[in-house]
C-alpha cells in the first residue's frame, strides 16, 4: 500500500513538473512575441504586429499577469489602424480579466476603465466615457490616494469628456486639480503637464480665451519639444492644435507652416497613413480652402479620405 501511494505521489509530482514546464515555453514564446510586435509597431509594420499579438495570446497561458497588457496592447494598435470596434472587444476583455485575476478596486482595473472611455471619447460617446472615468477615479483615490498622477490622468480624462459636452465650468475644475497635482509630483516640466495644458488651452478656445489658449499652447510645445524632442507625435499634436487656433483667428500664413512641420513629424514618425496623418491633412485642406486654395485643398482632403477608406472608418 505504501509503496502504491508512493507511485502515485511520484507520478502526480512529474505530471506538475511536466505542465509547470509546458506553462513556462508557452510564456516564454507568449513575451517572445509580444516583444516582436512592439518592435513592429516601431517600424510601422503593423500588418506584422498584429499577427505577432495574436500569436502571442494564443500562447499566453490563462493566469499570465501580461495577459491583459498583450490584449491592451493589441487593441490600442487596432485604435492606430482606426478599428475602433475590434478595439472595444480587446478592451473589454481584458478588463474582465484584470477584474477576476486582480480584483475590482485594482489600479489596474482602473486603467483599464480610462482606455475604454478614451475610445469611447473618439466614438463620440461622451456620456458613457465620463462614467467609466468616474468610475476608474473612484478606484484610483481609494487605492492610491488623492494626490497620485494617476488620479491626475483620470482627472484630465473627465474634463476632456465635461469640454466635449459643454460643460466648460467643471471641465476647467478638474484641469485646475489634475495641473496642481502634477506640477507637485511630477515637476513643472513634465509632458503629463503638458498633455493638461493643451487640454485647458482647447477649453480656453472654445470659450473665446484665445490669448490664455495660446499662451498654454505654446507652454504645452516648448515643454514636449525639450522632454522629447523636435521629432516626436506629441510635439506634432501641439504644433496642430497651435495652428487649429491661429486658423480660428484668421492668422493663415502663421497656421500654415505650423500644419505642414506637424505632417512632416506624423508621416516620419508615425507612418504616412496613421489615422493623425488623416486629421492634419483634413484640418491643412480646410485652411488651404479658406485661403482660396482650392485644388491644393482637394489633394489634403482625398487623400485623408484615402487614408480612413483603407482603414475602413
Amino acid at each position: 500500500m505504501k509503496g502504491k501511494m508512493l507511485l502515485l505521489i511520484v507520478g502526480a509530482c512529474v505530471q506538475v513538473f511536466v505542465l509547470s514546464e509546458v506553462w513556462a515555453q508557452n510564456a516564454l514564446l507568449s513575451e517572445w512575441l509580444m516583444d516582436n510586435a512592439k518592435r513592429a509597431v516601431r517600424e510601422h509594420r503593423f500588418d506584422e504586429a498584429e499577427e505577432h499579438y495574436i500569436a502571442a495570446l494564443k500562447e499566453a497561458p490563462g493566469s499570465n499577469p501580461r495577459l491583459a497588457d498583450g490584449i491592451v496592447s493589441l487593441a490600442q494598435l487596432y485604435v492606430a489602424q482606426g478599428k475602433p470596434k475590434a478595439a472595444e472587444r480587446l478592451l473589454k476583455r481584458a478588463l474582465a480579466i484584470q477584474e477576476r485575476n486582480l480584483g475590482p478596486g485594482h489600479p489596474a482595473v482602473a486603467d483599464s476603465l480610462n482606455n475604454l472611455g478614451i475610445l469611447y471619447h473618439g466614438q463620440k460617446k461622451y456620456e458613457a466615457a465620463e462614467r467609466l472615468h468616474a468610475q476608474a477615479l473612484a478606484i484610483q483615490e481609494k487605492a492610491l490616494g488623492s494626490e497620485h498622477p494617476d488620479v491626475a490622468f483620470t482627472l484630465n480624462n473627465l474634463g476632456v469628456q465635461h469640454t466635449a459636452q459643454g460643460k466648460y465650468e467643471v471641465a476647467e475644475r478638474l484641469y485646475a486639480r489634475a495641473l496642481a497635482i502634477q506640477e507637485k509630483a511630477l515637476g513643472l516640466e513634465h509632458p503629463d503637464v503638458a498633455d493638461t495644458l493643451n487640454n485647458l488651452a482647447v477649453l480656453y478656445e472654445n470659450q473665446k480665451r484665445y490669448a490664455e489658449a495660446e499662451d498654454l499652447h505654446m507652454r504645452a510645445l516648448a515643454i514636449r519639444k525639450k522632454y522629447f524632442g523636435p521629432e516626436h507625435p506629441d510635439v506634432a499634436e501641439s504644433l496642430t492644435n497651435l495652428a487649429h487656433l491661429y486658423q480660428v483667428l484668421g492668422w493663415y500664413g502663421e497656421a500654415e507652416p505650423l500644419y505642414t512641420r506637424a505632417l512632416a513629424i506624423q508621416e516620419k514618425s508615425l507612418g504616412p497613413e496613421h489615422p493623425r496623418v488623416a486629421a492634419t491633412l483634413d484640418n491643412y485642406g480646410a485652411l488651404l480652402r479658406a485661403m482660396k486654395h482650392p485644388d491644393e485643398a482637394e489633394q489634403f482632403t482625398a487623400r485623408a479620405k484615402a487614408i480612413r477608406s483603407k482603414q475602413g472608418s
